[in-house]
């Protein structure tokens, strides 16, 4: 259930990511759901580094700051590796 879940908070985090990056961002479903893992893991690292009490619930901050790292992970994409 852990999976489907993260899964589900991954696709939502990679939609808004792609609603908010300015531009058109063209990107199929899993690709999504893999930026907005890949954002919240990326803002789990960051957090971690600030943050020395690490919790499992959902806050609003990691929220934002997983669509900003999937958002960071769409400029790399775009700009460094020229995958989209």
């Amino acid at each position: 259930m852990k999976y489907v879940s993260m899964a589900i908070v991954g696709l939502i985090v990679g939609i808004l990511a792609r609603f908010f990056y300015p531009g058109a961002v063209q990107l199929g479903w899993f690709v999504s759901i893999a930026l907005g893992i890949g954002g919240s893991f990326i803002a789990g690292f960051i957090g971690s580094l600030f943050d020395k009490q690490p919790g499992t619930a959902i806050k609003p901050a990691g929220f934002i700051a997983s669509i900003l790292g999937a958002m960071l992970l769409i400029f790399l994409a775009r700009n460094v590796f020229h995958l989209v």
